[in-house]
């Protein structure tokens, strides 16, 4: 009797187990992916739109040297580094238009290099 009972435990345990993974595995693929590439004075696409209350990553890429990308509204200031992707989690919770910027030197032209965020209701 004491078997079937810890290979009951040991079975439910299990599917309790996997169900929480393909819970998990659901809340990461619900989080739509969005790519920006950055390269000298310039981001690729320069305009973004999202929705409020979207769980978003931003998949952000150099394709010639290091720059930043910096969103004050949104909490983001971090380094694109050449041939790394840098992934940055948001969730905006108000709608508007919002500036970013690459905030390290990249070059004569580098003053021109933002771009936005449409958050949209």
């Amino acid at each position: 009797m004491r078997t079937v009972w810890m290979v009951s435990v040991a079975v439910f345990g299990a599917a309790a187990i996997y169900a929480g993974m393909a819970l998990a595995i659901a809340a990461a693929s619900a989080e739509r992916v969005v790519r920006i590439e950055a390269s000298k004075f310039r981001y690729d696409p320069p305009k973004v739109t999202l929705k409020r209350g979207e769980p978003v990553v931003l998949e952000l890429t150099s394709s010639d040297r290091s720059h930043g990308f910096k969103l004050v509204e949104l909490g983001i200031d971090v380094k694109i580094l050449p041939g790394e992707t840098t992934q940055v989690r948001v969730q905006p919770d108000t709608a508007g238009t919002f500036s970013f910027a690459c905030d390290v030197f990249c070059g004569s032209g580098h003053e021109e290099m933002d771009g936005e965020i449409v958050v949209t209701e």
